[in-house]
């Protein structure tokens, strides 16, 4: 017979300190200066990739340390992202090239001569969502879908619009895409349909979605407004608030956590600000520059911002690094006991405790799987005594 644990005495919160100020101290990596222009993190920060103007693709594997040009073939690469784990890369600009092992390879696909301007994926990397311009038809351009990482693609039903930004949930069934003076389109079916939203038509230039795909937000630059072009929405995209504390700046860049309560926006220049509370407040950070891309970890800790060098900046690629405790869950599956934590962009080691004595404390051996529809890492494991304690410790 199974021994089953009392759920209200399982988990301890003993976590490492936290810095309360949210990502005020940035460092400019080792990227070489030149043009960059898109950005995308793995769940846990660690692997990103970046492309550089006018034909390059760069990644790294150590959170920016260091950073090693691809073989990916030389065109004009705009925007670029990652599965989770950071083995599934996929890359737009002249044409559409997606990488099966982090950036080692690149296969290219048979897509429209359009110009490609933004790519989104699903945490497990199958399902890709690519928007574009055709030149030849006033730059107005389609929504394409892919549901096997990049193979083959296929037009959606969307109308066609100046798109600029799109942005999917980890499962790939919610997507969200943003255009120059038009409404904001959501899907709920992968791009089967799509809905437009009640928001003004101002230049949309950048979005970005929670793992579940209900909180979004969106940036604009505003044409002499003095109002944010900062718009939120809390149920996927039905309903938006202009989210009047924050900053009024011509916005480009916007990326936002797994929960979708740690946004980062940044300027075409200006100031990068960050919020903790899903874009209800926003604090300043001591970096400036002209930006065009920026890029967050699951967990919000670990944020990335780049900046090219023909317009004024720097040409860098910065990171900044917030030491950010998970949240532990436990839950019985199956007659067993299953934990569960938000991927980290830190590293924690599980520990378990009979009764918190001092030196009880064991680390659990059992290897954490990633759940790629929520982004959680979880552990499953039969209980041995009636009662325990588990927490997560910062390595």
């Amino acid at each position: 017979m199974k021994t089953l644990f009392s759920t209200a005495l399982v988990i301890c919160g003993m976590f490492a300190a936290v810095n309360s100020m949210f990502a005020q101290s940035w460092t400019n990596t080792s990227a070489p200066i030149g043009n960059w222009w898109g950005i995308a993190s793995s769940a846990d920060g660690t692997k990103l990739v970046s492309t550089q103007s006018p034909g390059l693709i760069y990644i790294s594997t150590n959170s920016g340390v260091t950073w090693t040009n691809t073989s990916a073939p030389y065109t004009g690469w705009d925007s670029v992202a990652s599965s989770a784990d950071g083995t599934k890369l996929v890359a737009v600009g002249a044409g559409i090239e997606h990488s099966p092992d982090s950036g080692t390879t690149w296969i290219s696909n048979n897509v429209p001569n359009f110009h490609w301007w933004s790519v989104a994926s699903s945490a497990d990397g199958t399902k890709l969502v690519a928007v574009a311009e055709n030149q030849s038809a006033g730059y107005l351009g389609p929504i394409y879908t892919s549901s096997d990482s990049g193979n083959t693609w296929t037009p959606t039903l969307a109308p066609n619009e100046i798109w600029t930004s799109v942005a999917s949930s980890a499962d790939g069934t919610r997507l969200a895409a943003v255009a120059v003076n038009s409404a904001i389109y959501t899907s709920t079916n992968s791009g089967a349909n799509w809905m437009t939203n009640n928001v003004p038509q101002l230049f949309w230039y950048s979005i970005a979605s929670s793992a579940d795909g209900m909180k979004l937000v969106a940036v604009a630059q505003p044409e002499g407004s003095p109002n944010s072009a900062l718009y939120t929405s809390t149920n996927g995209g039905l309903n938006w608030l202009q989210q009047s504390n924050a900053p009024n700046a011509y916005w480009s860049a916007v990326a936002s956590s797994a929960d979708g309560t740690k946004l980062i926006a940044a300027p075409d220049g200006g100031n990068v600000y960050t919020s903790t509370n899903s874009g209800l407040t926003w604090l300043t950070n001591n970096v400036s520059g002209v930006w065009y891309a920026v890029a967050s970890s699951a967990d919000g800790g670990l944020l990335m911002a780049e900046t090219p060098a023909n317009v004024g900046g720097s040409g860098g690629i910065y990171i900044s690094q917030t030491a950010l405790p998970p949240q532990l869950n436990i839950a019985p599956t199956s007659g067993d006991l299953m934990l569960s934590w938000l991927v980290p962009s830190t590293n924690f080691v599980l520990e378990e405790s009979p009764d918190l004595s001092p030196g009880s404390w064991a680390t659990l051996t059992n290897t954490p799987t990633l759940n790629f529809s929520n982004l959680q890492e979880q552990v499953s494991f039969l209980p041995t005594n009636s009662s325990g304690f588990f927490r997560l410790v910062a390595q």
